[in-house]
């Protein structure tokens, strides 16, 4: 009989011949003989595994250092403000090739539709369910409670209308903790098994989402408690959603996440990754602190061989509550004086609060912490110490994740809300849309928007609007893109703004004819008579080509400016180091 032996590399018994030899990866991370990787144990299973099972313990740490942690509160408060600030907003965008209507023709209908759909989203009453938040509110709520939890459910509800509440769509947002598989449908009892059975038709449960038998979301399981909440009903009854009407298609639940592995059903908190970073750095924050405040005491221990009990320094206040009683309890605190008993001594360490490299040390696990929640530590910490080159990179670069986060919400929450919303509308004929629930291409070119949010800000609007003048000038960018950019603005409403109070400007502008007045007319100039077209000299307002080389003249003055601006910087350099 051939003689086996245990490998360990392989768990299995092999002949004593039988050496395998490590290829590929085998020789790199994968290795069981290296010394640096061989006791590296680091088992993982399926996505329900990995997440699932675990979700539970990740949402209430998350949320504890979101309420205790200034970092993690940092970073989710961080991306609320610049994600959705004062909430994304409406920018109709249909295709009019599709839809057959002229620019005007479209303009006026995205006009009126987004003047409708304010009437929906401004009012509190009118889309949230509990009456707390309007549109913009949730969508805040939504962010905030996706990043905490991994993921947000809102349930959608109808109300009665009435004259001032004309739709009957209302959102009803619930946390992450609700959803969850129903009592006996799963494999145990307790909280971590999540996977379980739908006993009457046999679909798959994970962690609260129904699949079907090809893994497509067919409905949501919902509790009407939180897990272990107190003063709850002893009964907790549970509501099967479904995920999408049945006639309509349309969605009955909204479920905002961010998936990161294939057949994953609930998300994972933004913190997950960073949770046990965040929790050191605070509690070595707290001991920085406790430290610094005692150093600051000025306490005094009286060492004596005479009795105790008569000395008069011992309690600041006989009444107070918070003073010592058991004999071997001493305060500290500024001024304080301790009597301590024959015989007794006090012996300090001497670790030289505050410590000198505290500030160091943050910023570097600040920095790590912010590349894996892609916020750069100077953001994170709201710290500009950095060149302006160095600062706007930074800014830059969390600005990708953002707008990334602003579209996930856009395609999880407010687009989806926005056809349920546009479908009541159309059928109640508030808003004139021909085709939309006949053909689907027609429906998905009335659908057509954007959702707006905060810009990104400047750090120096000299340069930026500059560059931004000068991409529209060159046809790289529109003045419409240029103004979302530079201030969140619409460039439409802009000029009719800036139309009206130029009318009001030329009103009280004073009389031309009047010599030596501001608006006097050059010697030699020619005044278009009654019924004579303006001439198409320099000095026509009217001309687009005297327009344009204004434009030109306002760019050349910036770009002067700002040399001369430079300049003068560097002729104080040269004469510092003179």
């Amino acid at each position: 009989m051939r003689k086996t032996r245990y490998d360990k590399t392989t768990g299995l018994y092999l002949p004593e011949t039988v050496r395998p030899k490590n290829k590929g990866y085998g020789e790199a991370g994968a290795s069981w003989s290296k010394r640096a990787v061989k006791g590296f144990n680091s088992p993982s299973g399926s996505a329900h595994e990995d997440i699932d099972f675990h979700n539970f313990t990740m949402r209430q740490r998350a949320r504890m250092l979101y309420m205790a942690a200034p970092m993690a509160t940092s970073a989710i408060k961080t991306n609320r403000t610049n994600v959705v600030g004062v909430g994304l907003r409406l920018k109709s965008r249909i295709d009019r090739e599709a839809l057959g209507l002229t620019p005007d023709q479209a303009e006026k209908w995205q006009k009126d539709t987004e003047r409708e759909f304010s009437l929906w989203a401004s009012n509190k009453r009118a889309c949230d369910a509990t009456g707390m938040n309007n549109f913009y509110g949730l969508q805040q709520l939504a962010l905030v409670s996706w990043l905490l939890s991994g993921d947000c459910i809102g349930i959608v509800k109808q109300y009665k209308t009435t004259r001032l509440l004309p739709y009957s769509l209302r959102v009803h947002l619930i946390e992450a903790d609700r959803v969850a598989t129903p009592t006996g449908a799963g494999i145990g009892t307790s909280l971590l098994y999540t996977t379980g059975k739908n006993p009457d038709n046999g679909n798959t449960i994970y962690d609260g989402v129904e699949v079907d038998k090809d893994g497509m979301v067919v409905a949501y399981h919902i509790r009407s408690t939180y897990p272990f909440e107190l003063g709850a009903p002893a009964l907790t009854e549970w509501a099967r959603v479904l995920a999408y009407q049945e006639h309509t298609g349309l969605p009955n639940v909204l479920h905002v996440i961010d998936t990161e592995r294939p057949d994953q059903y609930r998300g994972v908190s933004y913190l997950a990754q960073v949770i046990e970073p965040l929790l050191q750095l605070r509690r070595y924050t707290e001991s920085e602190l406790m430290a610094a405040v005692i150093e600051s005491f000025f306490t005094a221990f009286v060492k004596t061989e005479a009795s105790t009990e008569d000395m008069p320094f011992n309690e600041l206040n006989e009444d107070a509550e918070t003073e010592p009683r058991n004999p071997n309890d001493y305060n500290m605190g500024p001024g304080q004086v301790n009597i301590m008993n024959p015989g007794e001594d006090v012996v300090f360490a001497e670790p030289k609060h505050p410590n000198g490299s505290f500030d160091k040390f943050v910023e570097a696990i600040s920095s790590q912490v912010g590349a894996a929640l892609e916020i750069p530590s100077d953001l994170l910490l709201k710290k500009f110490n950095a060149s302006y080159s160095a600062s706007r990179a930074a800014l830059l670069e969390a600005w990708k994740a953002f707008k990334m986060r602003r579209e996930w919400l856009g395609d999880n929450f407010c687009r989806p809300l926005y056809e349920i919303w546009m479908s009541e509308a159309v059928a109640r004929g508030r808003i004139y849309a021909p085709g939309f629930f006949d053909n689907p291409a027609i429906h998905a070119a009335y659908l057509g928007s954007e959702w707006l949010g905060p810009s990104q800000g400047q750090l120096d609007p000299v340069k930026e609007i500059t560059a931004e003048i000068l991409a529209c000038s060159e046809g790289f960018s529109t003045h419409e893109q240029s103004t979302i950019r530079l201030n969140g603005g619409q460039w439409d409403s802009n000029v009719e703004q800036l139309q009206r109070e130029n009318e009001k400007l030329d009103g009280q502008a004073p009389d031309p004819h009047q010599s030596g007045g501001a608006g006097s007319t050059q010697e030699g100039a020619h005044e278009p008579q009654e019924g004579e077209e303006p001439a198409e000299g320099d000095n026509n307002p009217h001309n687009p080509e005297n327009a344009r080389r204004r434009g030109a003249e306002a760019l050349r003055s910036l770009v002067l400016a700002e040399q001369i601006k430079q300049s003068v910087k560097g002729g104080q350099a040269d004469e510092t180091t003179q």
